[in-house]
């Protein structure tokens, strides 16, 4: 932040494409690894969460009927701008988890080279998740996979930026929505992403970025009735076991927590997380008297 600056910032809530304040009014401040106040984060109510999964239940629809090479060329467009940040997020990173200037860096840059290499998967995975199943009769029987629908995803809470992309990026790559419940702690540069979403060409509501208290927010959400999935990344043994509890009520797709080096290669057991498979029988038909089929 600049010296002339000498009020600290309090941010808004990324709901729906815009910056509303809380519902409820509350703030909660955001201090350094050494304790230093940085900013005022806004502590989400159970109202927010229920707008939030509103506005990502209304983009829903057209971001999945979006062509994957759009959604592709639209993620790429984001990693652009998040590398012309690239020095705030730096400094946000290192600020929250008390690592040098050089190795904050490192996980920026490792953050954007993730969200590329998500971007370059909407494409392709059809290509591994689906195609043509062999049958016994006339028929075509084609498999294609499908957005689950709205996605919660509890966010990394130690990882504020590399694991914060590793775990959004996939979801809303394969056409579904996302509810991003920040890190805690460390909640800067998830708002920072919504500064920058908001300004790229996702449409609004495709990623709403809620802050404040994780168990206060999670819980409505793990519950709410048009929530089809939930990433429990974010969550402590305790936490995940009461929300898979809440997410069984409407069966909920679980992406349960466990240990996760971020910096290492992703996979693809991300991408496939919240995909339906959709499979599809078509009658083949007969070519003249010869009987020969298509």
């Amino acid at each position: 932040m600049s010296d002339r600056l000498t009020v600290l910032k309090t941010y808004k809530l990324y709901v729906g494409g815009k910056f509303p304040r809380s519902e409820s009014g509350r703030v909660y401040e955001v201090n350094d690894s050494k304790g230093r106040w940085l900013a005022n984060a806004p502590l989400a109510s159970r109202k927010d969460a229920r707008d939030a999964v509103v506005a990502a239940r209304k983009a829903f629809g057209g971001w999945s009927g979006a062509t994957a090479y759009n959604r592709g060329q639209v993620l790429y467009r984001v990693a652009e701008m998040l590398e012309g940040r690239k020095d705030q997020f730096v400094r946000e990173v290192r600020d929250a988890e008390g690592i040098s200037k050089s190795e904050a860096a490192a996980q920026v840059d490792a953050a954007i080279d993730r969200w590329v290499w998500y971007a370059g998967w909407t494409d392709k995975i059809a290509q591994v998740m689906g195609g043509a199943n062999p049958v016994a009769g006339p028929f075509f029987n084609l498999s294609t996979p499908e957005p689950t629908g709205v996605v919660t995803v509890v966010a990394p809470q130690e990882s504020s930026f590399l694991g914060l992309v590793s775990a959004l990026a996939p979801v809303i790559a394969t056409g579904n929505t996302a509810v991003v419940i920040a890190s805690e702690r460390f909640p800067l540069p998830a708002l920072s992403l919504g500064e920058v979403l908001a300004t790229s060409d996702v449409p609004g509501g495709v990623v709403n970025i809620l802050t404040g208290k994780t168990a206060e927010i999670a819980a409505p959400l793990a519950a709410h009735q048009d929530v089809n999935a939930i990433d429990l990344t974010g969550a402590d043994a305790g936490l995940a076991r009461e929300l898979e509890v809440a997410a069984a009520d409407n069966l909920k797709r679980v992406l349960r927590p466990q240990a996760v080096d971020f910096s290492a290669d992703p996979g693809t057991h991300r991408l496939t997380a919240f995909l339906e498979t959709k499979t599809v029988w078509h009658p083949t038909g007969s070519l003249g008297a010869s009987g020969s089929a298509y």
